[in-house]
């Protein structure tokens, strides 16, 4: 046939007529992409409502402007952090991709043979493969015979034979599963590992199949649970919120009625009186839905799923988003990949044995010289496969190179240097034989490898491990044979002959030198990685392109197949499966074998529906839509770039331990994110009430606007930073995974923030109130300075009174950080793990004091700062009363945690 390729004119008019073989990679995110989609958070939606009605109230004159314009700088924190945190992920996937040299091939154009980049084939190019090439398009082998790996495509570790098409032959277009093992068909991102041939290529880009499946993964993804929670966090605050300005607004208004004396006298006081009553109305309910909303939650996540992000490359996973760490310790399902994932990517001898079913660890052969020079030659001196000058096994098969690996390259060299095991004869492997032979003249012997079965259809004798020769036990070795053959290990066998080599045939007094099983085998590192994960609650089902024989024997291996109630499924079989039939035993299912991309995806989808948070691990493209449709997709990498643009997470190491790690340390972002939660909601909730039944009894505005914002961005801000370096703990992998839609919020924990919300209600009451224990309420609500423990303590001063309730509030929240710090009583051990709490603790403490004793300081600034804050100097005496009251925080949630015991961290 012509090998003359395309001219360079032919090249640039296919280019034109059907485009380039790039496929288009995702765009770089940008900080300003990253920046603007922080705005459409639920929370920072209820932050930008509330900051628009301070703006108005502002406007009106019934506020400061600063009130306003701090929420909104709280808001552009939040989204410079998290444009930050994503941008910097992006760019250090960015930086991996473009250390990677660009894939090339060995087109022939204008009759000579060229190497080019990958993109720049076009369709009608005849393209050289050799062993070792990756396949640059789809197309059909047109001369030659190789074999090649489709792993990257079905995830199959097997080799296929590909055979040069007759002309006229037309490739599939559809992916079904015999697509790949098509003997004429070649795809884009397989690899030939033997022979040699010319492709013609027929499609190329987003038109291979490999293109298909990128396409696929721009589909629109589910929002992440984390942001379904938060969605939910949002609703209820807000309701609470609305709901409590409402109320507390018309029971002020009646209130300000009944004191009038009624609606007439009410009304009678003229309309700025009422207008302005109403307005104070109005203004309290304000007050409450600033309360109500916790304005440091979203800076908190930013902050932690930063710190995070950079924690995990310790680990070797690169988190491209960053809220994909948060879900994947949200997990109940993971689908992983079976090939380099769960095993190692490679097939390698697993078990050496002699004849009588002795085992002899590979670590273990050199001391058994005889057995191992003889074996070494039997391998070393039958085989196709070679060490290249990088140490690299290349040529031969699978097996071969498997093989090689096994007698170790130091022991090849001693061979090939020793001319005493000059090859004299030699006859390769082949189907019908299913055996390979090589006569030594020097040693007077012939040596085989092949097939079980036919070496042992003609020995009578074995080696054991000592050497000596002895008559076989074909009984037990049969057993020990099929043992392997159940645990989906391939069998071969070795042996020699003093007999001249005859073609074909194998003589008849072989003696066995020993056999191995061969096979792709399990991590040991994923076997307890698997373990724990299962520990933690997660279903874990290995999804691949193997034989169901092959792959259910991996998975007993693995971990995953335990019990007869664990299901192993085909592809055939799961098609054949309604959706609704599907979800009825998908809690049981741990193996799919033979599975398509379709069936990925599709899995994938049926977990979502049944509100399951699902996350996927692969390598190849075959993974790439899977890896894009599930909640958190983690691509190994080693793999195809299809694959890491598909995932929010790259695994560095390609090691299962490495997704445990994952898993570990999301769920310790989200036990994080419960803490400040718990840490600010009792907060909140006390400043509500406080705020809302503060003028009931007198004390007008216990808490100013400034004070809230003090208290809900830079006191909270500085808690995210404390609550957010909290340590790794492992007692998190022993919890039970967590609904998409489950509430952040669980009724423990509720429990927790109700009681010591009304714990710090109560006490901000007596700070005020018992000073004027024996006056009524009435004088109480006349003159509150009058108390005799504002006489004592704060001089009789109605300000530094409330200055020390500020004070109250901020240590008592400070306070109740150690509470939440653990459910149950260890509340203080750690903190060596976490050195930044106690030092970001005494800054906060630090930065009130500041703000409290600026007055002192005869700057501008300083003046301003204590005016916006109003807030005047008290004594020590003072701040010993509202330290000691603000410990008692600590007392009664450890009393509350005996009683009703510890907030679970979920239901």
């Amino acid at each position: 046939m012509d090998l003359k390729g395309l001219t360079s004119q032919q090249v640039e008019e296919s280019r034109a007529k059907n485009g380039s073989n790039a496929i288009p990679e995702a765009e770089p995110t940008t900080f300003l992409k990253e920046f603007l989609e922080t705005f459409g958070d639920p929370m920072i939606k209820i932050l930008l409502a509330i900051a628009a009605l301070m703006i108005v109230m502002a406007i009106a004159g019934l506020a400061e402007p600063y009130e306003p314009i701090g929420t909104i700088v709280a808001v552009l924190i939040v989204a410079f952090v998290s444009a930050k945190t994503n941008v910097a992920s992006d760019q250090k996937y960015i930086e991996l991709k473009e250390n990677s040299e660009k894939d090339k091939c060995k087109a022939i154009r204008d009759g000579a043979t060229n190497v080019i980049e990958v993109d720049d084939v076009v369709q009608g190019d005849l393209i050289l493969l050799q062993s070792g090439d990756k396949i640059p398009a789809d197309g059909v082998l047109v001369h030659g015979n190789i074999k090649v790996d489709n792993s990257a495509l079905n995830g199959e570790a097997e080799e296929c034979k590909k055979t040069a098409a007759e002309d006229g032959f037309e490739m599939p277009t559809d992916i079904t599963g015999d697509t790949f093992v098509d003997e004429h068909s070649l795809f884009r991102g397989a690899v030939c590992i033997d022979g040699e041939g010319y492709l013609d290529v027929r499609q190329v880009g987003l038109k291979t199949m490999m293109g298909k499946m990128a396409e696929e993964m721009n589909e629109e993804e589910p929002d992440s649970p984390l942001k379904v929670k938060l969605a939910k966090l949002a609703n209820q605050i807000s309701i609470f919120g609305y709901v409590s300005a409402i109320i507390i607004a018309v029971v002020y208004i009646i209130y300000f009625i009944i004191k009038a004396g009624g609606p007439a006298d009410f009304f009678a006081l003229g309309a700025s009186s009422v207008i302005k009553k109403i307005v104070e109305g109005v203004s309290i309910a304000i007050i409450i839905v600033v309360c109500a909303v916790p304005e440091g939650l979203p800076l908190m996540i930013s902050l932690v799923l930063m710190q995070n992000t950079s924690k995990m490359l310790d680990h070797n996973v690169l988190v491209r988003k960053a809220v994909g760490i948060e879900t994947a310790g949200s997990l109940n399902v993971l689908f992983s990949d079976k090939t380099g994932t769960i095993t190692k990517g490679k097939l390698e001898v697993v078990e050496f044995f002699t004849a009588d079913g002795n085992v002899i660890p590979n670590d273990q052969l050199a001391n058994h010289k005889q057995v191992k020079t003889l074996l070494d030659i039997s391998i070393g001196k039958n085989t196709q496969s070679l060490f290249d000058g990088n140490h690299n096994v290349i040529g031969g098969n699978f097996t071969d190179q498997a093989l090689m690996h096994f007698i170790g390259e130091a022991d090849f060299n001693a061979l090939k240097e020793n001319k005493e095991y000059e090859v004299t004869t030699y006859q390769g492997f082949n189907s019908a034989n299913k055996f390979s032979q090589s006569r030594i003249d020097n040693l007077g012997k012939t040596f085989y490898k092949g097939a079980p079965e036919r070496l042992l259809a003609k020995a009578k004798k074995y080696l054991d491990a000592d050497g000596n020769i002895k008559d076989i036990d074909m009984d037990k070795l049969n057993e020990k044979i099929d043992a392997l053959a159940n645990k989906a290990m391939r069998v071969l066998s070795f042996g020699y002959s003093e007999k001249p080599m005859v073609e074909n045939e194998i003589n008849d007094d072989v003696v066995i030198i020993g056999l191995v099983g061969i096979r792709d085998d399990v991590r040991a590192e994923a076997k307890e990685a698997i373990h724990e994960v299962q520990e933690a609650g997660i279903q874990v089902v290995m999804i691949t392109g193997d034989r169901l024989e092959t792959a259910k024997a991996i998975a007993k291996d693995a971990g995953l197949i335990k019990s007869d109630k664990d299901i192993a499924l085909s592809s055939a079989e799961l098609n054949k499966m309604s959706d609704d039939e599907v979800k009825k035993i998908v809690r049981d299912i741990r193996v799919i074998a033979r599975a398509l991309p379709t069936d990925k995806s599709r899995m994938v989808r049926i977990c979502q529906e049944m509100n399951l948070v699902v996350g996927m691990t692969g390598d190849g493209v075959n993974d790439s839509p899977a890896l894009k449709k599930a909640d958190v997709g983690f691509a190994m990498g080693s793999g195809t770039e299809a694959a890491k643009e598909a995932g929010e997470i790259v695994i560095l190491d390609d090691n299962f331990k490495s997704i445990k790690d994952a898993i570990l340390y999301g769920r310790t972002i989200y036990n994080n994110i419960l803490k400040f939660c718990k840490f600010q909601l009792v907060i909140n909730v006390a400043a509500v009430l406080v705020s809302a039944f503060g003028p009931f009894f007198g004390i007008e505005e216990p808490l100013k606007v400034t004070h809230l914002l003090f208290v809900n961005l830079v006191m909270d801000g500085l808690g995210a930073i404390m609550l957010g370096n909290e340590p790794a703990l492992e007692k998190y992998m022993l919890e039970k995974p967590r609904r998409r839609d489950e509430s952040i919020i669980s009724k423990p924990m509720a429990v927790q923030i109700g009681v010591m919300g009304a714990w710090l209600t109560i006490m901000s009451f007596l700070f005020f109130l018992i000073p004027s224990a024996g006056n009524s309420v009435g004088d109480v609500m006349k003159d509150l300075s009058k108390g005799l423990f504002c006489q004592n303590f704060f001089d009789g001063n109605i300000d530094k009174l409330k200055t020390g309730y500020f004070v109250l509030f901020i240590v008592s929240a400070l306070a109740n950080g150690f509470n939440v710090r653990d459910q149950k009583y260890g509340i203080f051990k750690g903190l060596n793990l976490n050195p930044g709490f106690l030092r970001v603790m005494c800054a906060i403490i630090a930065v009130q004091a500041v703000i409290v004793n600026c007055g002192l300081i005869p700057l501008a600034p300083f003046q301003w700062l204590g005016k916006m804050f109003s807030c005047v100097p008290f004594g020590i005496s003072g701040w010993v009363v509202v330290v000691l009251m603000a410990l008692t925080m600590i007392p009664v949630d450890l009393i509350r945690k005996t009683v009703s015991g510890p907030a679970k961290t979920a239901e």
